[in-house]
């Protein structure tokens, strides 16, 4: 029996309406995401189509960055900047953000101590791009300067330490890049290892694995995905980073291994030419913009590949 008070409910305010509606909002949002994408790609592609029909694949092998008649414009220098810079931070970055998470997620201090030093970690992730940079030539870059010298001396016959040594360097921007992913490693992987299930943690001890033994052995293959997906998160951010590396790296159009040397990246070419340049120079960087987009977007899907594997993994041993 009813009171017939249901039938005095709008349609809109129904279980099964507002749930549509609710999913119609959804797709909605996600399409735009895609959209959005696709319209940025397109247009970015259509004004660096220019310098794509002109140099073709011949962009990326070529060294030379030349304005003046004839034009010729290569990136080759500025991606091994942009791979070796960002692979030293991720291999800096790496193992201390574990650890750290490590630090973080087990009992090794009281919670507001690990509360306290988890805020400051994180806060390194809200502080500006120039503010590392500034801080990158205030200390950093005397620090490289004195040691650049004797490691140059000492291991200058390896194609990475060869000198002369200089301040602003691949080795200067490689560093401050390694602190400003450190909090995204540290974060995801801390969030990872507190979403193991406290079994697995009791059955281990209950077998007789020491603490350490508990942590490398069971915790962190069981919070490889989380890793993972850190590490990708990481990779693509000191990919993408311009401001401090501009700041930092030397800016040289040179090709060198070296990383006591000035270099480049793709992220701080564009930073640093984009606003004198014209006609097929724009078109050329756009180009060099258009090669980020699709490398971080081939670095995101590899390492979605590996996280999926990881997960099927991990989920076979459960």
């Amino acid at each position: 029996m009813t009171d017939g008070t249901e039938s005095q409910i709008p349609s809109f305010h129904r279980k099964g309406f507002r749930f549509d509606l609710f999913r119609l909002f959804t797709w909605v949002a996600s399409a735009a995401t895609v959209a959005t994408l696709v319209f940025i790609a397109a247009s970015i592609l259509v004004q660096a189509w220019p310098a794509i029909a002109r140099f073709g694949l011949g962009f990326f092998t070529t060294v030379a960055w030349k304005t003046s008649d004839p034009e010729n414009y290569g990136v080759l220098p500025y991606l091994v900047g942009t791979a070796i810079s960002s692979l030293i931070a991720l291999l800096l970055a790496l193992p201390l953000g574990v650890l750290i998470s490590i630090f973080l997620s087990e009992n090794f201090l009281a919670l507001p101590l690990r509360n306290t030093v988890r805020f400051v970690v994180e806060l390194l992730a809200a502080i500006p791009s120039v503010i590392y940079g500034l801080w990158g030539i205030a200390v950093v870059i005397p620090i490289v300067q004195r040691i650049g010298g004797p490691i140059a001396g000492a291991l200058g016959f390896l194609p990475l330490f060869q000198g002369p040594s200089s301040g602003n360097s691949m080795l200067t921007a490689s560093l401050v890049l390694a602190l400003m992913v450190l909090p995204t490693i540290t974060a995801i992987s801390r969030t990872a290892l507190v979403a193991v299930p406290g079994q697995l943690r009791e059955g281990s001890y209950a077998i007789g694995a020491t603490r350490w033994e508990t942590i490398f052995g069971v915790l962190l293959p069981t919070a490889a995905p989380g890793i993972v997906a850190a590490t990708i998160l990481a990779f693509g951010r000191a990919m993408g980073e311009t401001m401090a590396v501009a700041m930092l790296i030397g800016n040289s159009p040179r090709l060198t291994w070296s990383l006591l040397s000035p270099a480049g990246t793709l992220a701080s070419l564009i930073a640093n030419k984009f606003g004198e340049a014209e006609d097929l120079q724009v078109s050329a960087l756009l180009y060099a913009a258009f090669a980020l987009m699709l490398f971080t977007l081939l670095v995101n899907v590899l390492g979605e590949l590996v996280l999926r594997r990881a997960q099927k993994s991990i989920s076979g041993l459960r």
